[in-house]
């Protein structure tokens, strides 16, 4: 099978958002090369090499290549609307993040050969109790972990983003056995799966892309949690009846602030509220937004450039 290889040159910054735009449109895989990553696995000291090119970590250019593979008959077709969906991520993020030069590149590629690349990329990513692990990969539980697997799509969020990983670490604060949790912008749906996994009653999880919903079923039933998890193909829950204990949204600050007068309806008195994907300059809009709808901020958590807030319903 023939495939187009799209490479989207970005930042570090950009990277995730640059990614989850692609994953709109391929099942075929998306792989993000950073050198800073290569840089934090020799630091951490989780990696070593017998050999690696100074040059490599002498290279402060800041260019990142995310790269999607779509399949060649539809390409045609798909590339302008990658191109058109980067254009608008660009201008609402309205030169708050550096994104680099956002050059688009393609090339034509021959087999399945690439998708044994991709996947080599993955680990385990360990979030306090919980390990995500791609399906492919065989790990052993250790004590006291919960593991989430994440099908081979690995679309739409997969805890090695700061605004995931804060998100998860967030929500074991508030997990109780009674929990009712509510996932706005689901995505993989890694976040309301690691809510059950650490013991929530039920999840309601919701998402406006129906790849993502796809996603997240598939995602569920590999999890073992389908009987305990709705997935709706949704901006928000339309039933205001169902109320959440805990309500999580990880998608981007502009679309926070606009939901903000929506999402307090289906968060019970005493509820907790966790938002993340927000920017530094959007920090204190996205703060005064939910303030305004009654709610108290309790936590507040910062990883690179990224913010992740805990709010209560007092």
């Amino acid at each position: 099978m023939k495939f187009t290889e799209v490479t989207v040159h970005t930042s570090t910054e950009g990277s995730e958002l640059v990614a989850d735009i692609m994953w709109r449109y391929t099942t075929h895989g998306v792989a993000i090369s950073d050198v800073r990553d290569v840089i934090a696995l020799q630091n951490d000291k989780v990696m070593y090499w017998d050999y690696m090119d100074d040059e490599l970590t002498a290279d402060r250019s800041g260019d990142v290549l995310v790269k999607a593979f779509v399949a060649e008959d539809v390409a045609p077709a798909t590339l302008p609307k990658i191109r058109a969906d980067i254009e608008d991520m660009a201008a609402n993020c309205g030169g708050a993040l550096p994104l680099g030069s956002l050059e688009m590149t393609t090339r034509q590629v021959e087999g399945d050969d690439w998708i044994e690349i991709w996947r080599k990329h993955f680990r385990p990513i360990h979030i306090s109790k919980i390990v995500v692990v791609p399906e492919w990969i065989e790990y052993t539980k250790q004590e006291g972990e919960q593991v989430v697997l994440l099908d081979n799509n690995m679309a739409f969020g997969t805890g090695e983003h700061e605004t995931t990983s804060m998100c998860v670490e967030l929500l074991q604060n508030y997990i109780t056995p009674q929990s009712v949790c509510i996932d706005v912008g689901c995505g993989s749906g890694i976040l309301g799966i690691s809510a059950i996994k650490l013991g929530a009653q039920f999840a309601y999880l919701t998402d406006i892309d129906s790849v993502a919903v796809k996603s997240a079923n598939h995602n569920c039933a590999l999890n073992g949690v389908a009987d305990r998890v709705t997935v709706a193909h949704s901006d928000l829950l339309d039933n205001s009846d169902i109320k959440a204990d805990i309500m999580l949204a990880n998608i981007t600050a502009d679309v926070l602030e606009r939901l903000a007068p929506s999402i307090p309806k289906n968060l019970k008195k005493g509820g907790a509220l966790i938002l993340s994907g927000i920017i530094d300059s959007k920090l204190n809009g996205v703060i005064e937004a939910y303030r305004a709808q009654g709610l108290t901020l309790e936590r507040q958590v910062k990883k690179g450039e990224w913010n992740a807030l805990a709010f209560k319903n007092l």
